[in-house]
């Protein structure tokens, strides 16, 4: 293994075991358990879905087909070729980093840790969102980032994932976000697009 990159794995481990075990306090280790589960945010998830029917009617079914293939695009490449290509087993699977590391959820998944499919499927949907939308919701687009951000941290939080791998997850759920909002937009024509369903100005920013 290069220097370079023994180096960096450890700065890795080194800034995880921080997150992990010293930058802590109860209201945390309560609230961010819960909050990086996906079930917590079904609501979202369903609220966004009646959102775009609303107010785009058969215009989002389209957009709504592509959102679902983002994140199977997402959880795909980084499940099925990431994990099982770089192999990293997580941190609370370590033999050593195991017995020092906190784990906050019920047990540790099995699968391997780099990239984070929670860091890659969360950006993602918030790149794709971001760009689609953005003539819609304006500045408020930004706040799907800061959520996909906060699950990542939950990631590290409770013991599932080193900073590195929810890092170049978000990175990878980014570039796979834009790529499909790009495609989406270049095979819909202007008359099926969202924007031929404005009807009421932008949000105000």
């Amino acid at each position: 293994m290069p220097g370079w990159l023994q180096t960096l794995i450890h700065a890795d481990q080194d800034l995880f075991m921080l997150l992990n075990t010293v930058l802590t306090n109860n209201w945390l280790d309560n609230i961010l358990p819960w909050w990086r589960d996906a079930n917590t945010w079904i609501p979202l998830y369903v609220f966004l879905l009646v959102f775009m029917i609303i107010n785009f009617g058969w215009r989002s079914v389209g957009w709504i087909i592509f959102l679902i293939a983002t994140a199977s695009l997402t959880d795909l490449v980084s499940s099925w070729f990431f994990k099982d290509y770089f192999m990293r087993v997580r941190p609370c699977n370590d033999p050593f980093l195991a017995t020092q590391a906190r784990l906050l959820i019920n047990r540790c998944p099995s699968s391997f840790s780099f990239t984070s499919s929670h860091a890659t499927n969360h950006f993602g949907a918030a790149m794709f969102i971001f760009v689609t939308l953005k003539p819609f919701i304006g500045k408020w687009g930004w706040l799907f980032f800061a959520w996909a951000a906060t699950i990542c941290y939950g990631q590290v939080y409770v013991g599932v994932h080193y900073p590195l791998d929810v890092l170049a997850g978000g990175l990878l759920g980014c570039f796979l976000g834009w790529l499909m909002s790009k495609i989406y937009d270049a095979i819909h024509t202007k008359g099926l697009s969202l924007h031929a369903a404005l009807k009421t100005p932008e949000i105000p920013s």
